[in-house]
């Protein structure tokens, strides 16, 4: 039995299951989350995780909520859609509270929570943030798929605002934009062709014209882009606080973890660009991204995204031969006197690494 008074808490909502990557990026968030509401201790939020494992919440003040596979399954029924489960995850905590704020794992805070609340409002759909209209590209699979049906349909036109859904915030009385949202979904997914965004699309179509839309990239960092470096960060937090993530120095560590790439200055990635000059032209490149991962960064956090930056250079690399680089090739390049001399005491180092992901 849920009393009156938590009836009237705000929820803070996250959802996490699957690999571990998305567990450590919750927990990071929720930390974050609490490091800010230490300025309004007496701040009256709660909480919640749906979660198929509820372990790496075991020292957090959290509400875990069982999320197994039979439910995941009858969630996402009837086309087996994942990202429908976030809206009735979040329809389900509706019922029972005013006010609810869903969460992706990817983010981590700037502010108190309290200050997301505050910007949802009856009436009001508040999102991560809106960027481009339905017709700004009419190439778009949403556009070529969906548009004549909905435009026939009077759902929606070409200024309908995109929204993406990091962030759903919503009063209780408006929880009905999820039932339309859930319905929406079942209904164009055939149509769709399985784009990966018909989840925030069909929340877009929902709200539109008849709730106001609030955005929040001010208040919270949202990493859907440049991933792998945010979350070496997170992981690098995580090794260092995971056993403790609500102590003082767990806590003030979450705003080390800083919303900016960790790349060089740009005085030394100038360096870096003249340096490699010297180097023949196939390489030049490689070795400059690499160096982007050799740089020591004060914080130890962008110093723990090294590997990714070496990964990544790897990578392009790959993509600008057009070929997998092979480890005889790799073992070529490093063998270069010039190229170690411009790597320095990171050569081993970042040559053993990337020999662990080169192809035989």
């Amino acid at each position: 039995m849920i009393c009156a008074q938590t009836k009237t808490r705000p929820q803070l909502v996250y959802l996490v299951f699957g690999a571990e990557t998305y567990h450590q990026e919750a927990v990071f968030s929720i930390a974050s989350a609490l490091a800010w509401l230490r300025e309004t201790p007496d701040a009256p939020i709660d909480i919640q995780v749906f979660s198929d494992n509820p372990q790496p919440y075991a020292h957090l003040p959290v509400r875990v909520r069982p999320l197994d596979a039979e439910t995941r399954q009858k969630w996402s029924e009837p086309h087996g859609y994942h990202f429908r489960i976030k809206h009735v995850a979040l329809r389900s905590v509706l019922e029972e509270h005013e006010t609810a704020l869903l969460i992706d794992t990817d983010t981590f805070f700037h502010c108190s929570p309290l200050k997301l609340f505050e910007r949802v409002q009856p009436g009001t759909l508040l999102c991560n943030d809106y960027y481009a209209r339905y017709g700004d590209n009419k190439m778009s699979l949403l556009y070529r798929t969906l548009s004549a049906t909905l435009l026939d349909k009077g759902l929606t036109d070409d200024h309908m605002r995109l929204l993406n859904s990091g962030v759903i915030g919503l009063h209780r009385q408006d929880a009905h934009v999820l039932d339309r949202s859930i319905a929406l979904i079942d209904e164009l997914f055939p149509s769709a062709q399985g784009a990966y965004t018909l989840e925030e699309f069909c929340l877009s179509v929902a709200a539109y014209r008849t709730l106001d839309v609030n955005k929040c990239p001010d208040l919270i960092h949202h990493y859907w882009s440049r991933k792998h470096l945010f979350r070496a960060k997170v992981q690098a937090w995580v090794a260092k606080h995971g056993d403790n993530p609500t102590g003082e120095a767990a806590l003030d560590d979450t705003r080390r973890v800083s919303p900016q790439l960790p790349r060089p200055p740009r005085l030394q990635r100038m360096f870096y660009k003249l340096v490699t000059l010297l180097l023949p032209a196939h390489l030049r490149q490689f070795i400059r991204e690499i160096l982007y991962g050799c740089y020591e960064h004060p914080n130890e956090f962008d110093q723990a995204c090294a590997a990714v930056w070496w990964d990544k250079a790897l990578e392009n690399q790959q993509q600008r031969i057009g070929k997998p680089v092979c480890r005889h090739l790799l073992r070529d390049w490093f063998s270069r006197g010039l190229v170690k001399r411009i790597l320095g005491s990171r050569h081993a180092k970042v040559h053993q690494h990337l020999l662990k992901t080169a192809s035989k």
